[in-house]
């Protein structure tokens, strides 16, 4: 093995360390288990150990998300079958700190609003996800959905819009 590939496995090992969990997590929302989700992952990563690293440069997240969405749509398409976000799919991680009470508040909480995320339209449910489970900008999120970041901003706004008024009237 030269430095050149040793380099560049050193670097594709960097990438799967800061991205493979949220990649999964990602996948594990369009494909609905874990099993598959990792399989799509692992195809991304093939896919980026043979990808040119200067043509990703500044836009590497961006490239990752999309291959892992397309494979996962290719996956869902061949099993022709939908599947819905669960809770454990977010991970959600409970501090110590808190006392009984507050935890399970903010957990029954998410379950609500894990509810009404899984009501809205599936353009609105997945921007969503991208920007505030991924942390992605709209910009990123344009790039892996193929939308106008305009039309990201909206689906991001109208699905918020639509949470808030809906977790509104299921507290009154």
């Amino acid at each position: 093995m030269n430095n050149g590939h040793a380099g560049n496995a050193d670097w594709v090992r960097g990438i799967l360390l800061q991205h493979e969990g949220d990649l999964t997590r990602y996948a594990r929302r369009v494909v609905g288990d874990d099993e598959r989700a990792r399989d799509v992952v692992q195809e991304t990563f093939l896919k980026l150990c043979h990808a040119d690293r200067d043509e990703l440069d500044g836009h590497l997240v961006e490239w990752l998300y999309t291959v892992c969405r397309n494979k996962a749509l290719d996956v869902r398409r061949k099993e022709q079958r939908m599947t819905t976000l669960t809770e454990d799919a977010f991970a959600l991680k409970e501090s110590p700190e808190l006392p009984p009470a507050l935890a399970a508040e903010r957990h029954d909480l998410a379950g609500q609003i894990f509810d009404l995320l899984d009501r809205l339209p599936g353009n609105q449910q997945e921007t969503i996800r991208l920007k505030f489970q991924s942390g992605l900008s709209y910009r990123e999120i344009s790039e892996i959905t193929g939308l106008t970041v305009s039309h990201v901003g909206v689906l991001i706004h109208t699905g918020l819009k639509t949470l808030r008024a809906r977790l509104c009237r299921a507290e009154t």
